[in-house]
């Protein structure tokens, strides 16, 4: 589908994923200060940091949506939505250290139910190692880069955040007879706490929990000092059975189908969406050698794109063959029936002439545009032909049928096109919200139908004559 331009502006911003709350929210305040100082079109900007109460948006601290509210275009230093998001991606650019990427509420939330990311074309790619799944993302994510169209790619910042290991000395375990699991209970008290019981007031349930001092989640020296109690009433140091190492992992570990996974994924700007995949799909298979048991699959609004595609080819077929039956049993004669649907042909050239001229690609809009077309062609063809039959079983000769009935039906013809033609007319020159997905079915109608209008009253009786001498 073209992207509809909704009015407003999303900003998805990533920052380091170790950043803590408050940087966070300073980084994310010093972004929006210089957008609103740097581009004028931007009104208010509404930002949201993390996950919402209800969790149903589940996000990082340093994942931060910014919303902007545009003024009227009129007050805009160029009418175009395009211009405004390249001025924002020049104040983002000056910022390091952050991903950013572009898109609209409804599209969001639209993408996000459907394929489960943002992006135009999203690569999911799976494998067993996490390290081995990075490097591969970020060889993917320098091939896109590099492609005619592509804008916004992005890869999940997945790395980076600070964790504590616990090595446990088992030999000094044992000499106190200390189990793991008792020592893990013990800190696990000690740190995020368990729950006890529970206390009634009132109508109120309040949970009884235990846990040590707040001091200790927050501080690792404080917690390798903690002593341990023993049976016999001594109290033996922590840090003699447990060594804590501080490392840098992932974020997050997804897996699907039974395999761990990373996405890259990327908007697409000025080319039709099919034909940046299979460039994409070229140049990765060429450059990219995946490991044993690694495998990349595409999807996003291209797996939309897919799926739309799959069910077109088989209903147009389809919808063909029931209107040649329907012709067949009206006009009882093969060759009567394919002549009226040589329209068709006819119909696409002028459709196909018009995408191609007004710089739009083949997308859903455009296909029912042409199963629309479609309909109105064979009518065209329909009113010819029939009249043609009736002249004949009148007396009328083959030659002087075909010339009279096409002067007589010429108006008809022509009134069906042209109030056809006439009523999209304001859709091809819409300039409002929702027309960037009207516009392809104009095209795609009004220009079509002069080709099979043109075409159909000069080629269909001449085939007409032709064929119904052998008949």
């Amino acid at each position: 589908m073209p992207t509809m331009d909704e009015g407003s502006i999303i900003i998805g911003v990533e920052m380091l994923p170790s950043i803590s709350l408050e940087e966070s929210l300073a980084l994310n305040l010093k972004i929006q200060k210089k957008l609103l100082a740097l581009v004028p079109e931007i009104k208010d900007i509404i930002a949201r940091t993390g996950s919402d109460e209800l969790g149903l948006d589940p996000m990082s601290l340093n994942d931060t949506d910014t919303f902007l509210v545009l003024k009227d275009k009129d007050e805009w230093r160029e009418p175009s939505k395009e211009f405004v998001i390249e001025e924002i991606r020049k104040v983002l650019d000056g910022f390091v250290g952050i991903e950013f990427g572009f898109t609209q509420p409804i599209e969001m939330r639209v993408s996000e139910m459907l394929t489960g990311v943002r992006g135009d074309l999203a690569i999911d790619i799976f494998g067993s190692d996490n390290d081995q799944l990075e490097t591969i993302a970020v060889q993917i994510k320098s091939i896109l880069e590099t492609i005619e169209g592509s804008s916004d790619v992005y890869k999940k910042a997945n790395e980076g955040v600070e964790y504590f290991e616990l090595e446990f000395d088992r030999k000094a375990m044992a000499y106190h007879d200390i189990s793991q699991q008792e020592l893990n209970d013990f800190l696990k008290v000690m740190v995020t706490g368990v729950k006890a019981g529970i206390i009634q007031e009132g109508m109120r349930r309040i949970d009884l929990v235990v846990k040590g001092e707040e001091s200790l989640q927050n501080s690792l020296d404080k917690l390798e000092k903690l002593y341990y109690p023993l049976e016999n009433g001594k109290a033996v140091p922590v840090s003699n059975f447990v060594k804590f190492t501080s490392n840098a992992g992932p974020v997050q570990i997804e897996h699907e189908h039974g395999y761990r996974k990373t996405i890259v994924q990327t908007n697409v700007e000025g080319r039709d969406l099919v034909g940046f995949v299979e460039e994409a799909k070229n140049k990765i298979a060429n450059e990219v050698k995946l490991p044993a048991g690694y495998y990349l699959t595409y999807g996003g609004e291209f797996e939309n794109q897919q799926r739309a595609a799959g069910r077109l080819a088989i209903i147009v077929p389809l919808a063909l063959f029931l209107v040649f039956i329907l012709l067949f049993v009206s006009f009882g004669s093969l060759t009567q029936a394919s002549i009226v649907l040589i329209n068709v042909p006819l119909a696409l050239i002028g459709g196909f002439i018009g995408l191609y001229l007004s710089g739009e690609y083949m997308s859903v809009p455009a296909s029912v545009g042409f199963i629309a077309l479609l309909g109105i062609a064979v009518l065209n063809g329909v009113v010819l032909v029939n009249y043609f039959n009736y002249l004949i079983e009148n007396g009328s000769s083959l030659k002087d049928a075909v010339i009279e009935g096409s002067i007589k039906r010429l108006r008809p013809v022509l009134m069906t096109a042209s109030i056809a033609a006439f009523g999209l007319l304001p859709l091809l020159f819409a300039t409002g919200p929702g027309s960037e997905i009207q516009r392809p079915l104009a095209i795609v109608v009004i220009n079509g139908l002069i080709s099979s209008t043109l075409l159909t009253l000069i080629i269909l009786p001449i085939l007409y004559l032709k064929f119904s001498k052998k008949t």
